[in-house]
């Protein structure tokens, strides 16, 4: 999970695969060297501000700069499961994931004001609050309980856990009284399920920890709330800086909880390790600042159905990576279970997306 969630309404899409339903989490223009003017990068996409929806009649459909862009997102992002992996050698849990995510909030926050002006960062105190609790849903809650079950089980299949957020979104407007969701998309959620308990069952065997499957689901759940809120209450009207908002508190929160947890005691920062660093920058800089803002772009500049495929493209690049770097194994349930899921968010959010 790499990027806050966009809110309403400038940019927010209902249903899975929307975002959120991932960065985490989290605007239009373009992104990095690889989507809208040749070499724009993240100042430029800021800068563009955070208007209104193109009409859909004005939308270029699948161009050179959407794939590029959609290269961004399945890489960077199916990326960050690694980085996390190797942040977490040698750093604690949520001072690492409370670090990544006040950084890169403060430095987009600084980007929003230089290339808009002040007025683009300012918010009432109930935005900021719903901000807050979003932020603290997705990152406290969603990233950081992720980064808490890597310790124990490896990143690939973290990141097939973290897949089923989709089916959560499905499900919880309906607990709150929302229309049910279609046939197709029930049993999608139903397969899901399914492809979570095949894998989830070497912890049941002791080839696995139970622990970390448990909090990389129940990270799952947050930042399905996370996401579902993010839609329902008052946030700001600029994309940018709401992101930024909620990775500052979610930030904040995240160091609360190290400072409570005591990871703080014994922590030397000159025995944290080159790569450690250079992971916990690779997260800050690619994984939350340059992934979201192609994302953002993505919103604005490609089909909806073509963006939510990084719903299940994130989980194989992740898996991928793990095997070829840090040698994890893929074991019958991984890929089984993995298969499994990747089926069903691909049904769940190709139906939903037709409504």
């Amino acid at each position: 999970m790499t990027a806050p969630a966009p809110q309403r309404p400038s940019d927010a899409p209902d249903g899975p695969g929307a975002p959120g339903a991932s960065g985490c989490t989290e605007g239009p223009g373009p992104a990095a060297a690889a989507a809208g003017r040749d070499g724009a990068g993240l100042a430029d996409a800021v800068g563009a501000g955070a208007g209104g929806v193109k009409p859909v009649a004005d939308r270029p459909r699948i161009s050179g700069a959407v794939w590029g862009a959609l290269a961004i997102v399945y890489v960077l992002w199916g990326s960050t499961y690694l980085a996390i992996r190797i942040t977490i050698e040698t750093m604690p849990t949520f001072l690492s994931a409370g670090s990544r995510a006040l950084t890169a909030g403060l430095l987009l926050l600084g980007l929003v004001a230089w290339r808009q002006g002040p007025a683009a960062v300012r918010v009432t105190g109930r935005q900021l609050g719903s901000a807050a609790l979003v932020g603290v849903l997705l990152l406290t809650g969603g990233n950081g309980l992720v980064v808490l079950g890597e310790h124990s089980i490896p990143s690939g299949l973290a990141a097939l856990l973290v897949a089923i957020v989709p089916l959560w979104m499905v499900l919880l407007p309906v607990a709150f009284g929302g229309a049910r969701p279609r046939p197709a998309a029930l049993g999608g959620v139903l397969l899901g399920l399914a492809g979570l308990a095949v894998l989830s069952s070497p912890a049941f065997g002791g080839d696995i920890a139970i622990g970390g499957v448990i909090a990389v689901v129940a990270a799952t759940l947050t930042w399905a709330a996370g996401s579902f809120a993010a839609r329902r209450i008052s946030m700001p009207r600029n994309a940018f800086a709401a992101s930024a908002y909620q990775m500052i508190a979610g930030g904040i929160a995240s160091l609360l909880v190290a400072l409570g947890r005591g990871e703080q005691h014994g922590f030397d920062p000159a025995q944290v390790s080159g790569r450690s660093w250079l992971a916990l920058a690779y997260l800050v800089v690619f994984g939350s600042l340059v992934a979201f803002t192609a994302y953002a772009w993505l919103l604005q500049s490609a089909p909806l159905t073509l963006v939510a495929t990084y719903a299940y493209v994130n989980p194989v690049v992740a898996v991928l990576l793990g095997w070829l770097v840090l040698a994890e194994p893929l074991t019958g349930p991984i890929l089984l279970g993995g298969a499994i899921v990747v089926a069903a968010v691909c049904l769940v959010v190709s139906t939903e997306r037709r409504r």
